[in-house]
């Protein structure tokens, strides 16, 4: 218990490096988008990136899709030229880990070195924890960091998780656990205990 909860307060509370090429933001839901417009323009304020990173699909999943996305960036304040889009594989669905592999595939292609996570608190664990899963077999050179979202009302319900449900984001911290020991245990996902092996000895 004591490395799961290691793991978790690593995750929400990493160190940032001073530079790094990109930032990720996760789809989310428009109740949720803004947590990851904040982290994103926070990280392009403090130079310590160039560019942000959003999945390139259409509406799907709850997501408002890459125009839409781009458009409400720009009301947040993020100039345009600073958004970058990842090609994602044709599905009909959007989940974490076509995005971590889509990511990573992209991170790969353009040669980065240093990538920062970025999803919303609630999701930020399952969100590091599968793209360092997908990193770690696919690019092992890249150094991956985490940066939490904005925290938003707890006691506010709001859609997640491929646009369902509509409860209060407390009430979807159970599932997010429940969700990455069951993809942890179809093999998704790495251990807990590999992606705190690598936080460990990262720097």
């Amino acid at each position: 218990m004591n490395e799961r909860i290691e793991l978790l307060l690593r995750i929400l509370c990493d160190v940032l490096p001073a530079r790094a090429e990109a930032a990720y933001l996760f789809a989310e839901t428009e109740p949720n988008q803004e947590s990851v417009f904040a982290a994103g323009r926070q990280l392009l304020d403090e130079g310590r990136v160039d560019k942000l990173l959003i999945s390139d699909c259409g509406p799907k999943s709850g997501y408002v899709g890459a125009v839409a996305y781009r458009q409400a960036m720009s009301r947040y304040g993020i100039p345009p030229e600073a958004i970058e889009e990842v090609p994602m594989e044709p599905t009909d669905i959007l989940h974490t880990l076509i995005e971590a592999k889509a990511v990573v595939r992209h991170a790969r292609a353009r040669g980065y070195d240093k990538l920062v996570v970025v999803s919303i608190p609630l999701h930020q664990e399952r969100a590091f924890i599968t793209v360092a899963s997908v990193a770690l077999q696919k690019h092992p050179s890249l150094k991956l960091c985490s940066l939490p979202g904005r925290a938003q009302r707890w006691d506010e319900a709001a859609t997640h998780s491929q646009g369902t449900g509509n409860v209060t984001r407390a009430e979807w911290i159970a599932a997010e656990q429940q969700r990455i020991d069951r993809y942890t245990t179809q093999g998704d996902l790495l251990p807990r205990e590999r992606i705190l092996e690598y936080l460990r000895t990262r720097d």
